[in-house]
């Protein structure tokens, strides 16, 4: 099995999405191994966010990839976070993140669409997202990345 390059990894992996409902990223990296591209979950996940692939909800509930035109304006979060974060504080398991005035919606938007494990929501006001996760563990985890993403700070 061959890893692909990732011009053609990800070719691939669109017209698997545009063909097949898939539900979640296992099931995309095993189509994607039965077709010769062998890739890791951490791959898998950046080809996910590159090419903005985003989860929906089909009529019948059940979730699957697709790459909704609304998206295509929403930038990467590693390319919005520098500009526009300013702190973020994990209480239990919300996450409070402050912004540059204005900027919260677009932060918000890179969040949910980043899938963070254990994600459950965000809510935005002008200058403040709300990250709401699953357990306590997980917002520490993205309250460290979204630092590390911020530069730091």
């Amino acid at each position: 099995m061959t890893s692909g390059g990732k011009r053609e990894r990800q070719a691939r992996l669109l017209d698997i999405i545009r063909h097949t409902r898939v539900p979640h990223q296992e099931a995309l990296r095993k189509l994607l191994a039965a077709q010769g591209f062998a890739v890791a979950q951490a791959t898998l996940s950046r080809d996910i966010r590159d090419l903005r692939l985003v989860k929906v909800k089909a009529a019948d509930g059940k979730p699957h990839y697709t790459l909704p035109e609304e998206w295509d304006h929403v930038p990467p979060l590693d390319a919005i976070l520098p500009a526009l974060f300013v702190s973020a504080e994990a209480v239990g398991n919300l996450i409070v993140v402050r912004t540059l005035s204005g900027g919260a919606q677009t932060v918000a938007s890179g969040i949910d669409w980043e899938e963070f494990e254990g994600l459950a929501g965000t809510i935005a006001g002008d200058d403040t997202v709300l990250i709401i996760l699953r357990d306590a563990e997980s917002a520490e985890r993205v309250v460290d990345t979204l630092r590390r993403l911020a530069g730091g700070r």
